[in-house]
C-alpha cells in the first residue's frame, strides 16, 4: 500500500464515518422523539450511542486485528477530545448550561466509570471476563436511564394522537436510517483503521499514539458536528448529554465489546500517564461546570481548548 492510497483510505473512511453517523443520529433522534423521550435522555442515550458508534466500530476493528493499543488509545483520545475539543468548541460558540441533575448524577457517573478502568487495566491486559463486566455495568446504566425516561414520560400530560399514520411512517423511515448508518459505520471504521495505522507507522508514531490522535479525533467528528449544531440552536441538553453519554459509552461499551471479541494486551503508558490525563480532563470538565455555576463559559471553553492543544503537543513529543 502506498502512502497516497493510505491517505485516500483514511479520508474516505472518515467521510463514511461522518455521513453514516449523521444518518444514524438523525434517524435515532427522530425515533426517540416519536417515542416521547426528553432532550436530555435523548442526548444521554440515542445521540450518545449514535455518535459513539464510530468509536465502537473502530475499536472492534482494531481489536480484531490484534491492535489493542489502538482500541484503548481510541477510547482515551475520544473521551479527551469529546470534553476538551468538542465541549470547548461548542461552549465557545454558546456557553453550555448544565442541569442540576446532570451535574449531580450523570457527570459523577462518567467519572466513576472512568475510574473503573484503573483496576481492570493495571496488569496491562484486558480479559474476556473483564470485558463482560464492563458490558454488565453498561447494561445496568442503560436500564436505569430507561427507567428515568419512562418516569419522565408518565409525568407528561397530553399525549398527541393526531397524525398517527404519518408518525408511524416516519418511525419506519427512522429505523431504516439507523440500520443503514450502522452498516456504513462498520465499513468506514475498518477503512479508517487501515489507512491511519499505515500512515502512523510510516511517520514513526506508536500504535497507542495513532489511537489517541488520528483515529480518536476522526471518530469524534460526529460528536463535534452534533454538539456544534446543538449549541447553535441552544439545545444544551443535547450537547451535554451527548458529551457525557458518549464518554460513558466509550469506556464501557467500546472497551467491553473489544475485550469480549478478542482479549488483548496494552502498553504501559495506556495504564499510566495517558489514562490519568483522561481522568484529569473529566475531573477538570466537572470542576469548570461547578466553578461556572452549572455553565461551561467561554473562558472555560478557552481553558478546555488550551488543555487539548497541550495534550496534542505532549503526544507528539512523547510519541513512542
Amino acid at each position: 500500500m502506498s502512502i497516497i492510497w493510505a491517505v485516500i483510505l483514511l479520508v474516505g473512511g472518515l467521510l463514511i464515518l461522518w455521513k453514516c453517523a449523521d444518518l444514524l443520529v438523525s434517524g435515532a433522534v427522530k425515533l426517540a422523539e416519536y417515542l416521547g423521550v426528553s432532550p436530555l435522555v435523548i442526548g444521554l442515550t440515542v445521540v450518545a450511542m449514535g455518535t459513539s458508534a464510530p468509536e465502537v466500530a473502530a475499536s472492534i476493528a482494531a481489536a480484531l486485528r490484534g491492535q489493542g493499543d489502538v482500541a484503548i488509545g481510541n477510547v482515551y483520545g475520544s473521551n479527551i477530545a469529546n470534553l476538551a475539543l468538542v465541549g470547548g468548541l461548542a461552549a465557545l460558540i454558546r456557553p453550555l448550561s448544565i442541569k442540576k441533575q446532570t451535574l449531580r448524577y450523570q457527570i459523577p457517573v462518567m467519572l466513576l466509570v472512568g475510574l473503573l478502568l484503573c483496576p481492570i487495566l493495571h496488569n496491562l491486559d484486558l480479559s474476556r471476563a473483564e470485558g463482560v463486566l464492563l458490558l454488565a455495568v453498561f447494561a445496568v446504566l442503560i436500564l436505569l436511564t430507561v427507567f428515568m425516561a419512562r418516569k419522565e414520560e408518565h409525568q407528561r400530560t397530553g399525549t398527541q394522537e393526531n397524525e398517527e399514520t404519518s408518525k408511524t411512517r416516519d418511525a419506519r423511515r427512522s429505523v431504516l436510517f439507523v440500520v443503514i448508518g450502522l452498516a456504513g459505520l462498520a465499513l468506514g471504521a475498518d477503512i479508517t483503521v487501515r489507512g491511519a495505522v499505515f500512515i502512523g507507522d510510516r511517520i514513526g508514531l506508536s500504535k497507542a499514539v495513532i489511537g489517541l490522535t488520528i483515529i480518536a479525533i476522526g471518530t469524534s467528528l460526529p460528536e463535534l458536528a452534533t454538539c456544534v449544531a446543538a449549541a447553535i440552536k441552544g439545545q444544551h441538553d443535547i450537547s451535554i448529554g451527548n458529551l457525557v453519554g458518549s464518554n460513558v459509552f466509550n469506556t464501557l461499551l467500546v472497551v467491553g465489546t473489544a475485550g469480549v471479541i478478542r482479549p488483548f494486551e496494552i502498553v504501559q503508558r495506556l495504564a499510566g500517564v495517558d489514562y490519568w490525563i483522561m481522568i484529569a480532563v473529566s475531573g477538570g470538565f466537572a470542576a469548570l461546570a461547578i466553578i461556572g455555576r452549572r455553565v461551561i463559559t467561554r473562558f472555560s471553553a478557552i481553558v478546555l481548548l488550551s488543555g487539548y492543544a497541550g495534550f496534542i503537543v505532549y503526544l507528539l513529543v512523547y510519541s513512542r
